[in-house]
Parts: structure tokens; sequence; C-alpha cells
């Protein structure tokens, strides 16, 4: 077992205080918005063996199948399949989308091929695998996810009485509902700057003067978009996306050409080892909109929220099901009875609340407090968790 040393990342979207208060660190003045547990050369937890902190990369690349386990290593690769993360969203996240994995592969060897460095800000593909995610809330968390009936998002416009809408409006009536749908995202990602910016003021001027007392119309979370990103494009691009609110353990699952955006909380989210978006506003980063246009999926979706189920094989463990085998997450809420898990698969445990104890099966033992973190090689050998009025979270994979 290797506690982890994990790198925050402090996108301006960030939360100032949600991480440091899980990690136990007073705040920095700065936006902290992302905790990345994993392999993923962009930023790998480092772990010390006696030898001093190592990359979490380098450790695996030394020994894949001493540390990923053969099952994994012949199935994806000799790499950590996942990327583990603590999100905390301050202000709305970018609404962004991300590639299959076909797609990521061709557009990161074009994008080698154009001699654009890995670090570019016009950068699309950073990597060459796909990212689907999940995302599960630690308390009240919200989002936008997926694509609204093109009749919702028309009469959402509507309401408003926003003259720069008529034409979107016009687009999202076209019958065949994947046109609408695309015809309307297009016309929002292409109008010129100052036309986007102005349709953009007079929605956020609209939205603070809406009474958002009609019940099929919540126009709040729209009007807390637009106190952030009042002239971005994003603000617009929003109406088309379905609003979800999570409770804490309530779950989304996002595959691949889902358009999406974090609006505010704090979650895990697992996702496969890729860092490859597709931005389409809320975000002064590069909008590549003929790839975005190439890679989001125009359906009509609502967004279903995924809640744990008990595993029977596992005592105490509750799963997010996902349609994937690169990564699995669950969840242990720890009453002071032992539970155990087995060690086939690599894993990397969380401690979000409380504190827990692991005990290898050579009796070993490693504590976690509230925003610690491990790594499990796939020894083979089970673990004992041990804690009372605790949360641990699980990342591993399927097999």
């Amino acid at each position: 077992m290797d506690r982890l040393v994990n790198t925050v990342r402090p996108y301006a979207w960030g939360s100032l205080t949600a991480l440091p208060e899980l990690l136990g660190q007073q705040p920095t003045g700065e936006p902290q918005a992302e905790l990345w547990m994993g392999a993923h050369p962009g930023d790998p937890s480092r772990a010390d063996r006696g030898e001093g902190p190592r990359r979490l990369d380098e450790l695996i690349a030394a020994d894949p199948e001493g540390e990923l386990g053969a099952a994994s290593v012949a199935r994806f690769g000799p790499t950590l399949p996942f990327l583990f993360k603590v999100l905390a969203a301050g202000i709305p996240l970018s609404i962004q989308a991300h590639p299959t994995l076909d797609q990521a592969r061709v557009g990161f060897a074009a994008e080698n091929a154009l001699g654009i460095s890995l670090d570019a800000p016009e950068r699309s593909y950073r990597d060459d695998n796909h990212k689907p995610e999940m995302v599960c809330a630690l308390g009240e968390f919200e989002g936008l996810c997926g694509f609204r009936r093109p009749a919702e998002a028309a009469g959402l416009m509507a309401g408003l009485s926003v003259p720069g809408h008529a034409p979107l409006i016009d687009l999202l009536s076209v019958e065949d509902e994947a046109e609408a749908l695309r015809g309307a995202l297009a016309a929002v990602l292409t109008m010129d700057d100052r036309t986007a910016e102005r349709v953009a003021r007079e929605t956020a001027q609209a939205l603070a003067e809406s009474d958002d007392g009609a019940p099929d119309r919540d126009y709040a979370p729209y009007a807390r978009i637009a106190k952030d990103f009042p002239e971005d494009r994003g603000l617009i691009a929003a109406f088309l996306l379905n609003h979800v609110r999570l409770r804490a353990g309530e779950a989304l699952y996002l595959g691949a050409g889902v358009p999406h955006a974090y609006l505010s909380g704090v979650c895990v989210e697992l996702q496969a080892n890729s860092d490859n978006v597709l931005r389409a506003g809320l975000t002064p980063k590069h909008i590549d909109v003929p790839e975005l246009l190439k890679v989001v999926v125009f359906e009509p979706d609502a967004a279903r929220v995924v809640r744990p189920v008990p595993v029977a094989a596992t005592p105490g463990e509750q799963l997010y099901p996902v349609p994937i085998d690169e990564f699995r997450l669950s969840r242990f809420e720890l009453d002071g009875v032992e539970r155990e898990i087995d060690g086939r698969t690599p894993q990397i445990l969380l401690c979000t609340e409380g504190a827990v104890r692991l005990t290898a099966a050579d009796g070993t033992a490693l504590d976690l407090a509230r925003g610690q973190s491990a790594f499990l090689p796939a020894t083979g050998a089970p673990t004992r968790l041990a804690g009372t009025d605790s949360t641990l979270f699980r990342a591993t994979v399927s097999i």
C-alpha cells in the first residue's frame, strides 16, 4: 500500500475553500479546482517506498504487471487506465464534450503531425485516449448534462423575449431533433464575437429581470451562470442542455460526445486516463468549433442520475454501475464493522469522511485521514477496511 501525495490544480473556476477544507489545509486565497490521483503524466501522484517520493507513472512503468496485474495489462495496456479526482467548482466550468477512442487517436496524431506542442493553448488532444467519466456528489452538486428536447430549449429561450434568440428558436423548430440541435449549437458557436457578446448581454439582462415564477421555466441556474459569464456565448448555449441537481451520494455518467458543464459543488470524479476536452463556451480557453461539432452527439437525452447498488460479493460495498471497464467506482460507509476488498486489480482508495485504517494481508497497516488516498497494487491479496462514521471511495477497473 502506498500513501499518495497528490497535486491540486488551481484552475480559475475552482473553489477557494472546498479542497483546503477536505485536505485539512489553510486556503491560499487562490482557486483550488482539482485534486488529481493517479498516473496521468500531466500531474501524476507520488509515492515513497523508502527511497524518496517517486512518480506513480514511473513506478508502474518499471513493473507494469507487478503494479497493475497481468489481467489489467493484457486488457488495458501497461498504464493505469483511470484517473481519479476530487473536483471543487466555485464558478461554472466550461461547456465541454469528450471524444471517442477512435476520435482521440485520430485527433492526437493529426495535431502531432502539425507540430502543435502538447501544452499549446490551441491544442485539443493532449493524449490518444477517450475520456468517459463519472461524477459522484459529496454534497449538493449542480450541473448541465446532455441536450434538452429542442422544443423545451426553444420554450425556455422564448420566455425571456431576447431578440437575439429568435434565429435560434427558429432553428430549434426543425422537425428532425438532431438537425435542430446541431443547427442551434453551430449557430451559437459561429456567431461573430461582437454579436455573441451582445446576445449574451441581452440574455444576462433578461435573466436578471425574469420573475422565474413559472414552474416549467427554471431560470435560476442560468442567472447564476450570467453573473460569472455575462458576455460569453456559452451562456446562450447553456439553454440547450438539461439542468441537473445531485444530492450527496448521487452520480452522473457521461459517455463520449455528451455536452456538459459542472456549475457548483464538490464531487469525486473517476474517468479514463485522459485530459482531452473540446470546449463550447463559459471559458476564455480555445474553442475548436469544427472538431467540437464532430465530437458532440446531437441527441436529446434526459440526464440520468446513477445511484449505488449493493455488491453481493463484497459486503458493505455500494457500486455505481457504468457501461465501460476502464474504471469502476464504489463507496463504503464504514460503521465499525470491518470490511474486506480483493486485491486482484490496481486501485486507489480515498477517504472523504472520518478516518479509515487499511490492513494488508501481511498485517501492514496504513491510516487514511479525510482527504488522504492510497494506491494498492494488484497483489492478489485482500485488504481489510476499518472505520467508524467514515466514507471511503474505491476506484479500480472491471476485469
